[in-house]
């Protein structure tokens, strides 16, 4: 059975840890790994959420077990290593 997950509130590993090739609105060459997005609130939180300017990358990442973990360090590590690991 999968349990669903929903994301952590002010985490924003997602947004944070992995590098993204694509255009973001106001990072129009994406952004490299370890690199706040831009559209990440103080909160932690996509502006974009939801809207057709976010990269379809981005809609692809889901919370799930492994990668989130029980906290935020374990989120940006998991996506860290991750990101080194397909590079």
């Amino acid at each position: 059975m999968t349990v669903a997950l929903s994301c952590r509130a002010g985490c924003g590993a997602c947004c944070i840890a992995p590098s993204i090739s694509s255009a973001i609105p106001g990072m129009p060459h994406g952004k490299p790994a370890g690199v706040r997005c831009i559209q990440l609130t103080e909160d932690n939180r996509c502006a974009i959420f939801g809207r057709p300017e976010r990269p379809k990358v981005c809609g692809g990442l889901r919370p799930e077990v492994s990668m989130c973990g029980g906290d935020r360090q374990h989120a940006l590590g998991w996506l860290g290593e991750l990101e080194a690991a397909t590079c």
